[in-house]
């Protein structure tokens, strides 16, 4: 070995010396106690997110100066890296709960900013996985780089991004979730802005993490997570679904997945499932999974919100947002929750371009003095200014019903930008319903009975004025929406760059 070469030698098994330690995370008892409680560790959830457990690390040597110190911190407790996910590129960060509790130094801040920089200047999604502590106390923040929540705010609509929370998360690392398009959490988890100590601390406050972030407070009650989980593999697992829905960017179109399900079919049992009856109830999340293209389908907040089912899907292999009424939950009216999530979710589809479905069966938005005190007018205004300004195709099918501003926030106001709008043979529509209005206007029988009739005959009055494109068969609302997609397909790969909006939400 020449002269030259043994002097490498000795730099480069210092360089491996090092990144050795950058990857040893919290040293074997810590993992084996992590992994003793069934959770996959940081370097472990990047692997299994991405194809073949292959990723290239960014950041490994952050914290390295710290090997000889009171606190060593491999990586500074977050592994950062990309890798393909079916075969495109992706950035990913996972906070390690073994190093440190997962807290956030000043080199991981750097490092989380760092992540969304290469985001936003390649153009590539994001997703975060937490189970931390949120900033350490002797962090000092004077003349530091921009963090990660505003490079996360600038990136919103411009790349897909994604949050998992897969343990306790609380302070900075917890406010990731709110500002990402998608957030699953597992039953282990728990999110808030501040652990039971601090809460115990400030506002003396005894609370369990379970009641004060767990999946009942956010999945159910505060609609701050999307979708609830078992374990790692499971969020994981979502992660790759949920982005295989979407284009890598706003620049780019949803790829398009043909199947063995891709093709038109009529469906016999519509006829059976929904009645003519806009009294008689049914299971929305039926009908859809038997609409789209077989397994297709992933409800988005179906534990929030659940008199209005929203989920992405595929129909002829190409991906869509579906908004439907469950007429099953409170007869489909749309209350707050529901209203919010629907706002925030077309919000998400319209930044990428995807194709919205609305399926409609409601009796109006929620009626009654806690709708009110809920501040439904605005909720409901809200998801009716979102829909409104979709640049994305629209497609409206009223299948049996649709009161007052229920119809309005649900795409049909004709002239709207809409692809098309179809309506089944037996809808019902109107300000209100005929009866509350016959008692409360205190009408004679022969005016009810013919305001009754006019109803009744709402699909073919309004196609008559071409409020509506077509009234269909039940049977055939599977082709009619594949031929409403096709209709968009000279704008599939129009993409010219993100979406910008005037207006605000209210």
């Amino acid at each position: 070995m020449s002269g030259s070469a043994e002097k490498w030698a000795a730099i480069l098994n210092e360089l491996e010396r090092r990144r050795d330690f950058g990857r040893a995370m919290g040293g074997e008892e810590r993992l084996s106690k992590f992994a003793s409680g069934g959770k996959l560790n940081a370097r472990q959830r990047l692997a299994a997110l991405f194809d073949d457990g292959l990723f290239v690390e960014i950041g490994g040597f952050t914290g390295v100066l710290s090997e000889e110190g009171p606190a060593p911190a491999p990586a500074d407790a977050f592994v950062a890296g990309f890798g393909n996910i079916d075969g495109r590129p992706v950035l990913a960060g996972a906070e390690d709960f073994t190093v440190l509790g997962g807290s956030i130094g000043m080199a991981a801040a750097d490092k989380r900013y760092r992540l969304t920089e290469i985001a936003a200047q390649e153009h590539l999604p994001l997703v975060f996985m937490l189970e931390g502590a949120g900033h350490r106390p002797t962090n000092s923040h004077d003349g530091r780089s921009p963090n990660d929540l505003q490079g996360l705010a600038a990136l919103s609509g411009l790349v897909p991004l994604v949050c998992l929370v897969m343990g306790a998360s609380a302070g900075h690392g917890a406010l990731t979730a709110p500002l990402c398009d998608f957030v699953a959490m597992t039953d282990q988890a728990a999110i808030f802005a501040a652990g039971p100590p601090l809460v115990k601390a400030a506002i003396g406050e005894v609370v369990t993490k379970e009641a004060l972030g767990g999946p009942d407070i956010h999945v159910t009650q505060s609609g701050v997570v999307h979708n609830l989980v078992a374990d790692d593999a499971s969020a994981i697992a979502l992660a790759r679904k949920y982005l295989s829905y979407f284009p890598t960017n706003a620049w780019g179109a949803a790829p398009v997945q043909p199947g063995p399900d891709s093709e038109p079919r009529r469906i016999d049992a519509l006829l059976d499932l929904v009645s003519p009856d806009p009294r008689v109830p049914f299971s929305m999340r039926k009908l859809v999974e038997l609409v789209v293209d077989e397994g297709a389908f992933l409800e988005i907040q179906p534990k929030y919100g659940p008199s209005l089912v929203t989920g992405l899907a595929r129909l002829g292999g190409r991906s869509v947002a579906l908004v439907a009424n469950d007429p099953s939950v409170g007869a489909g009216a749309i209350d707050a929750a529901a209203a919010d999530k629907a706002a925030h979710f077309l919000d998400v589809a319209g930044a990428f371009r995807i194709p919205a479905v609305f399926l409609t069966d409601n009796p109006g938005v929620m009626a009654g003095t806690a709708a009110e005190k809920s501040g439904i007018l605005r909720h409901a205004a809200r998801m009716f200014m979102a829909q409104h300004r979709l640049r994305s195709p629209k497609i409206h099918v009223t299948l049996r019903k649709a009161f007052g501003f229920g119809s309005s926030i649900m795409a049909m106001n004709p002239f709207d930008r809409q692809t098309a709008l179809y309506a089944f043979p037996s809808i019902t529509l109107g300000a209100m319903p005929v009866s509350g209005v016959a008692d409360t206007a205190k009408l004679d029988a022969e005016t009810r009975a013919r305001l009754e009739a006019q109803q009744a005959g709402s699909a073919y009055h309004l196609a008559d004025g071409m409020k509506y494109d077509d009234v269909i068969d039940p049977r055939d609302l599977r082709n009619a929406l594949l031929n409403g997609l096709a209709l968009t397909a000279g704008r599939a790969h129009d993409a010219d760059g993100p979406v910008v909006h005037r207006g605000i939400l209210p």
